[in-house]
Order: structure tokens, then C-alpha cells, then sequence
């Protein structure tokens, strides 16, 4: 069993494909986590091969008291509402506050299990397999269960409940690490993750700092402005914010261009009143669509993102499905 697999990932489209061959997911709001067991040993690593057993170690207690000499699970683990949804925010908060007893591991996929690579099986029969894995298996251990077929109405559903979007995986494909099509996100709303590459200083009777000025690498390298998130903010989330950001401070603007001048949307960004700093935080924004002229607008920040290099942050654009 390998020390680490890389994930597979999901091609982002704008509606969920059609036909038997697919399985749609809830496309969850949290940290995707594997998880690794060996030997009795227990190991949480991020889609980046980061080992976050210690922040949650009730996920990987209950993942030890499985009936499995060996395994490795696919996942992310969540906060769940009261209503139901998954919220990131409440899982920053839960996880910054060590309060991680009341989330939850919700498990999708099955790689290994007592010595037999499950990669290669097709997802039904993956899946199959992990549900019986999971048959009587408490919380916080949860299967995340799939609607095969019926990709449109599913997801009028799915976002009828408010829910972030569906994940559709091809029913019969082995499991496939990178992204190759295979398995395709589409979200009830615009929802990314942002390089800060600044902010700027506060004004009236806000504290600690204004805007969060966010910014994405382009193919060939280069970090570009895509705009500001001035709301979504509490106080606490501001001072803690300011105590991250104050040490990364930088004279040099991170920016291969400076931000526009003028903008068609809110107001331009006065760079005397910006404090640069390096671009080494990722952030999760919830925003209403792109301008013509490539910001965003109506932008809400939701949290950081630490299971992410900043280097990794593109622009996402959904894609037609390939053939």
C-alpha cells in the first residue's frame, strides 16, 4: 500500500452529464482528506500529502476501530449545519477552536483494504465495497452515498437545497489520480479559492484591516488581480486575518500588473492605502460572477484555505464536457 496517493480530481463543467454510466454525489464543503491505515497506525493526510492526523484525532480513532488490517479511504471531513449542509466556515471555526469532536468524516471512495489495490475496480464495485465496510459504523464515520442516472434533476435538487454543487463520477472507471475527466463538479453558485497578495488599511470604525486583495497565477505563471472581499468578515475573523497577514508584509507589489484604476464595479483601489504582502495565503470567496474585464464581483470571504498552495491557485473556468 503506497504512503501516499495522489487524488483524483474533478473537471469543473456547467451542468451535471446525463445517462446510467454516471453517479452524482453532494458535492461536500470541507477539507478532502485521505485516510491510512497500517499496522494500527492512523494517518490524515491532505490532497497535498500534508499529515493533519493531529488536528483531528477523533476521525482517525475512528478510523482505527474499523475491521480492517489495512486500508485507505477517500473523503473530506465537514461540518454539518443544523439544516443539513456542509459549511466551511463552521469547520475553520471547529478546527481553530480544537472543537473537532461534533464533525464529520464523510467517505466516498475505497483504495485499498487488507492488501488488495481497489484502485483498478470500477467505482460501483468500489463503492459497494465500502459500504459494507461502513454497515453499522457510527458517526463521525459517515458513507456518502450516490443517485446513479438523472444528473439534471439531481442537481436541480441538490441546489434546491442549498447544497455547493454535485460531483458525477463515471459509474464503471477505475479510480485514476490528476484529473481526467472522469469525475465532474458543477456548483449551484460561484465559489473559489484566491491568493491574497494584499489588503487594504481600515477605515471608520472597522478594525484591523479594510479588504482582502486577491489574485490567481495565469498558465505562464503570473499572479493576476482578480479583485477585493470586504464582507463575510467578523471581528474575530479580522484580528486573527491581521495576525496572519502582518508578518508577510512586503514594500514590493507581488502583482505582475497593478490593479486597475478604475473598475465598472464598486470603487478602484487606492494603492496608498494597500499594504502588500507575500503571496502565500489561499482564501475560499463566494462571489456573484466575473465582469467583462476580468474581476469579480459581489465578493464575500468565507475562509483560509491551508490544505492548498498558493502556487496551485488558477483561475477555474467550466469547461464542455469532453466527448
Amino acid at each position: 500500500m503506497p504512503r501516499f496517493i495522489a487524488p483524483q480530481l474533478s473537471l469543473s463543467v456547467t451542468a451535471p452529464p446525463e445517462g446510467p454510466d454516471w453517479a452524482h454525489e453532494i458535492k461536500l464543503d470541507g477539507y478532502r482528506l485521505h485516510a491510512r491505515l497500517e499496522r494500527g497506525r492512523v494517518k490524515l493526510l491532505t490532497r497535498t500529502g500534508l499529515d493533519w492526523t493531529p488536528r483531528y484525532e477523533t476521525m482517525a480513532a475512528a478510523v482505527a476501530a474499523l475491521d480492517a488490517r489495512g486500508l485507505y479511504l477517500d473523503g473530506e471531513i465537514c461540518a454539518v449545519h443544523e439544516d443539513g449542509v456542509t459549511s466551511f466556515p463552521e469547520l475553520q471555526a471547529a478546527t481553530e477552536a480544537h472543537l473537532t469532536a461534533g464533525l464529520v468524516y464523510f467517505v466516498f471512495d475505497l483504495l485499498f483494504l487488507d492488501g488488495r489495490d481497489w484502485r483498478v475496480a470500477p467505482l460501483r464495485e468500489r463503492k459497494e465495497a465500502l459500504r459494507r465496510l461502513l454497515v453499522g459504523v457510527a458517526p463521525p464515520l459517515v458513507f456518502a452515498d450516490h443517485h446513479e442516472g438523472e444528473g439534471g434533476r439531481f442537481f436541480k435538487a441538490v441546489c434546491g437545497a442549498k447544497a455547493e454543487g454535485v460531483i458525477s463520477k463515471r459509474i464503471d472507471a477505475a479510480y485514476v489520480s490528476g484529473n481526467r475527466g472522469l469525475w465532474r463538479k458543477a456548483k449551484c453558485y460561484n465559489r473559489e479559492e484566491f491568493v491574497i497578495c494584499g489588503y487594504s488599511r481600515p477605515e471608520g470604525e472597522r478594525a484591523h484591516l479594510g479588504a482582502l486583495l486577491l489574485a490567481y497565477y495565469d498558465e505562464a505563471g503570473h499572479l493576476r488581480y482578480a479583485g477585493r472581499a470586504g464582507t463575510g468578515m467578523s471581528d474575530r475573523t479580522l484580528r486573527r486575518l491581521h495576525e496572519r497577514l502582518e508578518p508577510l508584509r512586503t514594500a514590493k507589489m507581488p502583482l505582475d500588473l497593478p490593479p486597475p484604476g478604475t473598475t465598472r464595479y464598486g470603487t478602484p483601489v487606492e494603492l496608498s492605502r494597500v499594504n502588500w504582502v507575500r503571496p502565500e495565503l489561499v482564501c475560499e470567496v463566494r462571489f456573484l460572477t466575473w465582469t467583462a474585464d476580468g474581476l469579480l464581483r459581489d465578493v464575500s470571504f468565507e475562509g483560509l484555505r491551508e490544505d492548498k498552495p498558493a502556487r496551485e491557485v488558477r483561475r477555474s473556468q467550466p469547461a464542455s464536457p469532453p466527448s
